[in-house]
C-alpha cells in the first residue's frame, strides 16, 4: 500500500468491469445510463447483458425514476451517467424517488469536478456533493483509484439503501496495493503517518495530497495523508483525531471551496474541536479552461499547491 504507481484503467471502466462481473452472478443487478454507455464505458455490459441494461436516452429524470421503480421491485439498479447532468437535472428524483423513498439505488456519477475541462462549465459538477450532502439518506463515496473503486463496487453489491459515487474520467496512479485495499464505507483511511499538520483529501485528490506529503517530508515535516473517501457518513472520529493531534487541517477536493468535503469538516471541528483549517478547492467563479493538470495547478490543488498550502500554514512560507 502506498506505492504509488502508474495506471492506465480509468477508474470508471474498473467501476463497470467489477459490475459486469457481479451481474453475471446476480441477475438483479440492472445497469442504467442516459445515452451515455461509451462515456461511463457499459458497452461491453450492454453486449454481454443486454436484458440486465436499460438506455433510456438524453432523459436523466426518467433515469433515476425507472432506477427507482425498479428497486421497488427487487432489482438492484446501477445508475451511470456523466456527474454534471445526474446531479443537476435529475437532482428531485434523486431527492424523492431515492433518498426520501429510501429504495436500493446507486448513483454513479462519471466524469466528475473537472473531469470534462475543455467543455467548460456546463460540463463541471462542482456543486454535486454540496447538494447530495443536503438530502438526508444518502451515502457519498469518491474512490481515489482503481483498486479502491473494485472493493467500492463490491460493498455497494452487498449494502442496500441510496449511495451517490463520484468518479473521474482519465486514467489516474494507483495508491493502494492490488493486495492490500483497506476499505470500509464511513472509514477513512491515514495513507500517510504525521503530526505535524494533517492534510485531508477524497477521490482524485488524494494522490496528489500524498505527493505534498512526500515534499513535506522532504523537508522534515511530518504530515498526516487522510485519505477520507466517504464524505457522507463522514469518519468523524478521525476527523478529531488529527485535529487533536496535529492541530492544523487542510482539506482538498475537486468541487466548490463551499458546502463539499472541507465544509463537512470545518462543520465537525468548529462544533467539537476548533482547529485552523485551510479548505483547498474550486474557488467561487467560473472555472479556467484547460486539462485536470493545468486546472489543478492554476488553483493550488496539485501537490505542489498543496504542499505550499501546509508551509505558508506552518510557518507563513510563501
Amino acid at each position: 500500500m502506498m506505492n504509488v504507481a502508474e495506471n492506465k484503467i480509468p477508474c470508471r471502466k474498473a467501476f463497470t468491469d467489477a459490475l459486469l462481473k457481479y451481474a453475471l452472478k446476480d441477475r438483479d443487478i440492472v445497469a442504467l445510463t442516459s445515452d451515455a454507455r461509451g462515456s461511463v464505458t457499459l458497452d461491453e455490459f450492454a453486449e454481454v447483458l443486454p436484458q440486465q441494461f436499460v438506455e433510456v436516452g438524453i432523459a436523466e429524470q426518467n433515469l433515476v425514476g425507472i432506477a427507482a421503480g425498479l428497486a421497488a421491485c427487487g432489482k438492484k439498479p446501477f445508475v451511470c451517467a456523466p456527474a454534471c447532468f445526474l446531479s443537476a437535472r435529475s437532482l428531485e428524483q434523486i431527492k424523492v424517488d431515492v433518498a426520501y423513498s429510501n429504495t436500493d439505488v446507486k448513483i454513479i456519477g462519471v466524469s466528475g469536478g473537472i473531469s470534462y475541462g475543455s467543455l467548460g462549465l456546463t460540463h463541471h459538477s462542482l456543486h454535486d456533493i454540496a447538494v447530495m450532502r443536503a438530502i438526508p439518506g444518502i451515502s457519498i463515496v469518491l474512490p481515489c483509484d482503481v483498486y479502491q473503486t473494485r472493493k467500492l463496487v463490491e460493498a455497494l453489491v452487498e449494502t442496500e439503501g441510496p449511495f451517490y459515487v463520484r468518479i473521474g474520467r482519465n486514467s489516474v496512479p494507483n495508491i493502494y496495493d492490488e493486495n492490500n485495499v483497506p476499505f470500509k464505507i464511513g472509514k477513512a483511511n491515514v495513507i500517510m503517518a504525521g503530526d505535524d499538520i494533517s492534510i485531508i483529501a477524497t477521490g482524485e485528490m488524494v494522490y496528489h495530497a500524498l505527493l505534498a506529503g512526500k515534499m513535506l517530508r522532504a523537508k522534515g515535516i511530518n504530515a498526516r495523508i487522510i485519505d477520507m473517501h466517504t464524505i457522507k457518513p463522514l469518519d468523524e472520529e478521525m476527523v478529531l483525531a488529527a485535529a487533536k493531534e496535529t492541530g492544523k487541517v487542510i482539506t482538498v477536493e475537486e468541487h466548490s471551496i463551499y458546502g463539499g468535503l472541507g465544509a463537512a469538516v470545518a462543520e465537525l471541528l468548529v462544533q467539537n474541536h476548533p482547529v485552523p483549517v485551510k479548505i483547498l478547492g474550486i474557488p467561487d467563479e467560473p472555472v479556467i479552461t484547460g486539462s485536470s493538470s493545468e486546472v489543478f495547478s492554476y488553483y493550488g490543488i496539485d501537490g505542489k499547491g498543496i504542499y505550499r498550502a501546509a508551509l505558508k500554514m506552518l510557518h507563513n512560507v510563501e
